[in-house]
């Protein structure tokens, strides 16, 4: 018979340490999920965009999902995007996830999540890196557009991953920002005057931006057929989309919003322009060409951060730190008896 679970908050301290030193194993865990995706095992709606009429820039998302298999938990990521925090000292993104019990629905745990976002997004993009060059040799040359948290944890994936890199570019609208993410790589880093200047000089494009629409757009500077990590979504204009070979990792969810794919649609009227999901990829369903530019465009699905946020739980759990509330369900009675 179902029990009533406890409910236990995760700090942000927590997470960092039960995610410290785990990159391949999260990669494995974010690949899982995505197969078990595919294989239907997931229920993932779309996501709900909460925008404000005097905060244009801002936004705060909902991302609800169920997963499956081995994981077996519901829940929901709620993550908010301020860009304006960047210019008062802060991250942009702040995050919490919820993870509700796969048999009674009641909510188990909550966890800070900007980390977990940050740890699947990175996980998600390594992994879509290193599957998508396997024929056609690994990047040698990667560049950076966007230096924010999500860069920095995708450059530590790709080096967990064993990735090395003759030189590293960067390229952001703050000098400040682009120098101290150069001030921690290892190897040749420099900064670019120019996305252009980045990316004709780079095998390995990493869109990590807060861009709202496209301002990226001549095919020309992607005539040397880099492979691009366009994990911003909105930063390339259909042109560029259509005349490049796209993976998405979900067609659904990433076929909305206003993204640079959702507009390629929007332009063309069909959706002849995607060639598959990452899914497809890791099966051997699709051989990715060599002859142009490949573009990755993940949505980024709930059912990622429920993976990586129960791994985190468990870990939390066998380490026996985890902070339980006493009486948070305090109204269990169906009946009262009268008096």
């Amino acid at each position: 018979m179902p029990t009533v679970p406890s409910f236990a908050v995760i700090s942000g301290a927590q997470v960092l340490d039960a995610l410290h030193g785990q990159e391949k194993h999260v990669i494995d865990l974010v690949e899982a999920a995505y197969r078990t995706h595919a294989a239907g095992h997931t229920v993932n709606p779309p996501s709900y965009f909460l925008r404000f009429p005097d905060r244009p820039s801002s936004r705060i998302i909902a991302l609800p999902a169920s997963i499956g298999d081995d994981v077996r938990v519901d829940g929901m990521k709620w993550i908010s995007s301020f860009p304006g925090n960047v210019e008062n000292g802060l991250p942009r993104a702040s995050a919490v996830l919820i993870l509700n019990d796969h048999d009674t629905g009641y909510p188990f745990a909550c966890l800070e999540s900007s980390v977990i976002s940050a740890t699947r997004t990175a996980a998600s993009a390594a992994l879509a890196a290193d599957v998508l060059s396997r024929d056609r040799g690994r990047p040698k040359r990667v560049g950076f557009i966007g230096v924010g948290l999500i860069a920095r944890y995708l450059h530590t994936y790709l080096n967990a991953l064993g990735w090395s890199f003759e030189e590293t570019g960067v390229f952001d609208l703050s000098a400040e920002h682009a120098a101290g993410f150069v001030a921690g790589v290892d190897g040749d880093a420099r900064v670019h005057e120019s996305a252009e200047s980045l990316i004709r000089d780079s095998d390995l494009v990493v869109f990590a931006t807060v861009a709202g629409k496209p301002h990226v757009h001549d095919p020309a500077w992607f005539a040397h057929n880099p492979l691009v990590l366009h994990v911003s979504l909105r930063d390339l204009s259909p042109e560029i989309i259509l005349d490049s070979v796209n993976i998405v990792d979900d067609v659904e969810h990433c076929l909305k919003a206003d993204t640079s794919p959702h507009l390629a649609e929007q332009a063309t009227g069909n959706r002849d322009f995607l060639d598959g999901t990452l899914n497809d990829v890791l099966t051997g369903a699709l051989t990715v060409p060599a002859d142009r530019p490949v573009v990755f465009s993940p949505f980024g699905l709930g059912v990622l951060d429920l993976a990586v946020g129960k791994y985190v739980y468990d870990t939390v759990t066998a380490t026996g730190d985890l902070t339980e509330i006493p009486d948070f369900f305090a109204e269990l009675k169906r009946y009262e008896r009268a008096r």
